[in-house]
């Protein structure tokens, strides 16, 4: 086929993933036609802190992780959480989480973690040189702001770690901080600066990447909600959304917090847990910030945005639910003043709150690549806290994955059936 017409490609899901998907696809001449059960317009990456993390090298299961949580589990206002249950899926996702939260597995995992969001950075920066888009991007990395003796040995341990696979970092005192933040008196002990990193304002980009989409020609349906698959001689055949039947060459399953469910109904088993998160925006008067922080004791990111300070945190393991718990916004307001003592940041109404659902594989790891059982399907998903920041890389891969090429960074430990 030439690039005109490569084939028709069908993507379940409207967030960063199947976006970034189908941005690639488009340009590289394939026929899309895009499937998501909302309006594109409340998925998980509008909310999100906007950072671009190829300093996020440690995967969600990693050592120490489990016993720090059994202790947050007692605090309403902690940064982590996960609400008891006899949920078999969640029995089994947190066997699995133990299982791998170790140092061989971290080790493992590091190198092909930091190539896919190195990628995706720099497939971002590729971006922002077009006339298409502009969502802010910058590339002042992001500061890891600490307060304890034992925090600064674990965050510079960790920063070591970093240089040695090859990632731009510095660990800076006290004074070299506030240097950095000339307009916000900073109280912490000091901060490991990732270089590497970059953030972004995430309404625009997913503004201009869905404009972009529509104006190639993808055929979006909204509110079309997947309710079964047909499928024959090992290849998806067919669709079933919206009570109509969607056929396509290839297929592509996105679906962020959902993915797991719309799997299932493809005969596919794929552990995710949904990990709640909150934001809200705050409008400085003159304490402007100019890096992203982590406010690494309590687990906050802290993100300048469109003339706004975004401010977010913490993980709720639960089933899938609309509630809001003000008892977590509560413990990230109070986190703020702790670093930022100037920064009078007052509790937000429930009403400007925003809430997501990470997904969160049990390893820690994405899901990206061809299924063995249906050989035309490939998934790109749960990346749990670094979806945004590996959009681009999602979608180049997946563009290669169609056009059966080697992809740019190696995912043979993103496979989406390692679990089944």
């Amino acid at each position: 086929m030439d690039k005109e017409n490569k084939g028709s490609v069908l993507i379940i899901g409207g967030g960063i993933a199947g976006l970034c998907s189908a941005y690639y696809l488009l340009k590289d001449g394939w026929k899309v036609t895009l499937l998501d059960s909302g309006d594109l317009k409340d998925n998980c990456s509008y909310g999100n802190a906007g950072m671009l993390v190829p300093s996020h090298f440690t995967p969600l299961a990693a050592p120490g992780i489990v016993a720090q949580g059994i202790k947050w589990m007692f605090n309403s206002k902690s940064p982590f959480y996960v609400k008891p249950s006899l949920s078999a899926n969640l029995i089994s996702w947190g066997l699995k989480f133990i299982k791998h939260a170790n140092a061989t597995h971290v080790n493992r995992s590091a190198p092909s973690i930091r190539d896919l969001n190195l990628l995706s950075s720099n497939l971002y920066d590729e971006m922002v040189k077009t006339d298409e888009f502009s969502f802010e991007l910058a590339h002042k990395g992001i500061l890891m702001l600490y307060k304890t003796e034992k925090m600064a040995e674990e965050e510079i341990h960790l920063a070591e770690t970093a240089k040695a696979l090859g990632l731009d970092v510095e660990a800076l005192s006290k004074e070299q901080v506030q240097l950095l933040e000339p307009n916000n008196k900073l109280d912490v002990l000091g901060a490991v600066h990732y270089r590497c990193d970059g953030h972004l304002y995430p309404q625009a980009l997913m503004a201009q990447l869905i404009a972009f989409v529509r104006q190639k020609g993808a055929v979006i349906h909204e509110h079309t909600t997947v309710t079964g698959f047909e499928s024959g001689m090992g290849k998806l055949q067919a669709v079933i959304a919206g009570n109509k039947k969607f056929s396509a060459d290839k297929f592509v399953m996105t679906g962020g917090a959902w993915l797991p469910a719309i799997a299932k109904k493809a005969g596919l088993r794929i552990p995710l847990m949904p990990g709640k998160g909150y934001s809200f925006m705050y409008k400085p008067q003159e304490h402007t910030l100019s890096h992203p922080s982590l406010l690494l004791e309590a687990r906050v990111a802290v993100t300048p945005m469109h003339g706004h300070i975004r401010f977010g945190g913490t993980m709720e393991l639960a089933a899938l639910n609309e509630d809001i718990n003000m008892n977590r916004v509560q413990g990230i307001v109070e986190a703020i003043p702790r670093y930022y003592p100037e920064l009078k940041v007052a509790m937000p109404e429930r009403k400007d709150v925003w809430f997501g659902f990470r997904p969160c594989s049990p390893d820690g790891l994405p899901y990206l690549g061809y299924t063995k059982q249906l050989k035309n399907l490939i998934i790109a998903g749960g990346g749990g806290m670094m979806g945004l920041s590996l959009g681009p890389a999602y979608g180049k891969v997946v563009c290669e994955l169609a056009n059966e090429l080697p992809s740019s960074s190696d995912i043979s430990l993103f496979s989406p059936e390692r679990f089944a």
